[in-house]
């Protein structure tokens, strides 16, 4: 990426990671801060982030961390965290937006919103949004956004989007990442001229805290068969980071591959009328 400075290459560049108090969240922080970046962690507890960024700095030697307020299930958080960052800062490199969550009971955001919805596509959206201008000042600038291979055989049903008729949980996790897929696409198309790179990434099925307040038995017997955080945050890293992949915009990532997602995430009409919708569920203006 420009501006690379030899042993540590994202000097310069200012990168928000989302969700980095635990997890794969916390081994990108780590990767970006130790290639020299100024990494904002973006987070919901304060006291979280405040000890991670100490750890971190302490560990890579680099004292640009920062921790900031942000909640993924509450519109009015997404849009003073993004209100904040521009006050404060004229361009933005890398956004990573790791944060994820599984339920297995339908919930509602304060917004009325469904939970999984809100925080695995509709959250990383609207904040992907607002921070375009910064992202359009920093360019080249990444999107990394963290989906999951659970989306394939995923699907949009617009008669139930937020599972008001039916809903089972790891359906509508699956339907959110498929989203989320989707969505990265089409951000891929709307900006292709803008020299921002949206991209999707599979980390692999990893040992993180996803899953395990719902079915904590079932999490830790197949916790031995996972990847850890440091291996999950390989693909991630590659693809915020590589100069392999300046310009490449609109694509899946596996093993630091590009591979096909499930063809359905490849429908244009489709993925237009969600980012449609979404828009309006979010109060964003299109």
């Amino acid at each position: 990426m420009a501006g690379e400075v030899r042993g540590r290459p994202m000097a310069g560049r200012l990168c928000i990671v989302t969700g980095p108090t635990s997890g794969i969240g916390t081994e990108i922080a780590r990767g970006l801060a130790r290639q020299g970046a100024t990494v904002v962690l973006a987070c919901r507890n304060a006291d979280k982030g405040a000890a991670v960024r100490d750890a971190l700095s302490q560990e890579t030697g680099n004292p640009d961390l920062t921790v900031a307020s942000l909640d993924l299930a509450r519109i009015a958080s997404i849009r003073e965290f993004a209100a904040r960052f521009r006050e404060r800062r004229s361009a933005l490199h890398v956004l990573v937006n790791n944060a994820g969550l599984y339920v297995r009971d339908r919930r509602l955001t304060p917004d009325g919103l469904e939970m999984q919805l809100m925080v695995n596509a509709l959250g990383p959206f609207l904040l992907t949004n607002l921070l375009e201008g910064p992202l359009r000042a920093g360019v080249p600038s990444r999107v990394v956004n963290i989906a999951s291979n659970a989306h394939y055989g995923g699907h949009v049903d617009f008669g139930n989007l937020q599972g008001e008729r039916r809903y089972r949980g790891f359906r509508a996790y699956t339907d959110s990442k498929f989203a989320l897929v989707l969505l990265t696409y089409e951000a891929s198309r709307r900006w292709q001229a803008t020299r921002i790179s949206v991209n999707a990434v599979h980390p692999g099925v990893i040992r993180t805290n996803l899953g395990r307040g719902e079915y904590p038995l079932v999490a830790e017997l197949f916790r031995p068969f996972f990847k850890g955080p440091v291996r999950g945050a390989e693909t991630p890293l590659y693809v915020a980071t590589s100069s392999e992949l300046d310009g490449v915009t609109g694509k899946y990532f596996a093993n630091r591959r590009m591979v096909r997602s499930d063809e359905g995430t490849y429908d244009e009409a489709l993925a237009k009328r969600l980012w449609d919708v979404s828009a309006k569920l979010v109060g964003l203006e299109v």
